[in-house]
């Protein structure tokens, strides 16, 4: 039986098994993204259950953290001790049935549970096996721990904002944990093509901190492409200037970059001439005035509201938008038009029915469709199911999941 038949899913990975052994935020970004492209991503958690259920802000139910809800939605979870015979001989069940493997255990860790390709695809050839891990085997810093805020300073992240700034900080939100989730999302999905092509599995490798060096060097070598003393960092991002424009109510965020683009700006604001000014006749020369060409920006839109403003350019065809805060980015139209935050009713522990506000889907599959948006699992919540569709009989179940409650205790 297939795992879109056991799951009822949609989705263009209806029928994938996901194994997800990863806690915290890079492992379950990534297998969210495939929980939401239909696969049946099966959260295995250890007995004291995955950190973020405790980490994420304070839950209106136990172990139901925000964060792990929105991070862990459209997935079903069991508790399994990986170190006891009862875990393994679990674990060894579901390999057999699964196409994907997803982990941030260290080598050492999964060498000693038994989890590394070699051990699984012994019992399935199938399997696509990835590990995220702070830093890719061969160098010096292989195997050691990594967090976001590890990998955002070492990779270049925090150098940026000290551009700046003037300053290293952090972005305020786990930057590298979310880029590096995506890239392995597509990773598997590459790997799972490349399977249909070969009939095999593989190992995949996904590196925090490679990953981010690349994302922030790919934005700013610059000139130091060719030359070893070159100037590093795009001028039109790594200045103080680049940031939302003060209007005269608030903010607005006005991208103007090809020449028709500024030609169409300059109309809106009432300087034409500013068409024939030798600083800004191309795209070559706004980026040697960079400067000077965001000082017009930010002078002009001090002029109106934004309302005025968004309203003027996008009759020019100049991209604006307003600015959002956190709170007023909850009433944006479009993002409640598209469904992508609306409100959703959980039942609390009296099962009693509340509100709370649930993020959905914000992609979508013409011919596939996308599976039904169900909230995070409760710990341990699917583990008889589970076990049903691994073959194990009633007593089993109980011997199990016994074993599991007592771990857990």
């Amino acid at each position: 039986m297939s795992t879109a038949t056991v799951t009822g899913m949609r989705g263009p990975l209806a029928g994938i098994r996901v194994l997800d052994t990863t806690g915290v935020v890079v492992g379950p970004v990534a297998t969210l993204i495939l929980a939401e492209q239909g696969a049946d991503v099966i959260k295995i958690e250890p007995p004291e259950g995955d950190l973020m259920r405790r980490l994420g802000g304070r839950p209106r139910k136990p172990g139901m953290s925000p964060k792990f809800l929105h991070f862990n939605r459209n997935k079903r979870s069991i508790a399994l001790d990986l170190k006891s015979a009862e875990g393994r001989e679990v674990m060894q069940r579901l390999v057999a049935t699964a196409d994907v493997f997803v982990s941030n255990m260290r080598p050492r860790a999964l060498q000693s549970l038994g989890l590394t390709f070699a051990a699984m695809a012994a019992v399935n050839p199938r399997i696509v096996h990835c590990t995220i891990s702070g830093f890719a085997l061969g160098g010096p810093y292989a195997g050691a721990p990594a967090y976001d805020t590890i990998i955002q300073g070492l990779s270049g992240v925090a150098a940026c904002h000290a551009e700046v700034l003037g300053e290293p900080r952090f972005a305020p939100f786990v930057l590298t944990d979310h880029l590096v989730g995506i890239v392995a999302a597509q990773a598997i999905c590459a790997a799972l093509l490349g399977r249909e092509r070969t009939g095999v599995g593989e190992a995949i490798e996904v590196p925090m901190f490679e990953n981010a060096a690349a994302f922030v060097l790919s934005e700013h070598l610059d000139q130091r492409t060719f030359e070893p003393d070159g100037h590093m960092g795009d001028p039109r991002i790594m200045t103080p200037d680049a940031r939302p424009l003060q209007t005269s109510d608030g903010y607005i965020c006005v991208s103007a970059n090809t020449d028709v683009q500024a030609r169409a700006f300059f109309d809106a604001i009432g300087r034409p001439e500013l068409k024939n000014d030798p600083r800004f006749t191309s795209v070559t020369a706004r980026l040697a005035h960079v400067r000077d060409y965001f000082a017009v920006r930010a002078e002009a839109m001090l002029t109106r509201t934004t309302a005025e403003w968004v309203e003027i350019l996008r009759r020019h065809d100049v991209p604006a938008m307003p600015y959002h805060t956190l709170q007023t980015l909850l009433d944006d139209p479009q993002l409640r038009g598209s469904g992508v935050l609306t409100e959703e009713i959980q039942k609390n522990d009296d099962d009693q029915e509340e509100t709370m506000l649930g993020l959905r889907h914000p992609n979508r599959y013409s011919n596939t469709g996308v599976p039904e948006s169900r909230l995070a699992p409760r710990f341990g919540e699917h583990g008889d199911a589970i076990l049903a569709e691994l073959g194990f009989g009633p007593e089993d179940r109980r011997r199990l999941s016994g074993r599991a409650a007592d771990a857990a205790e």
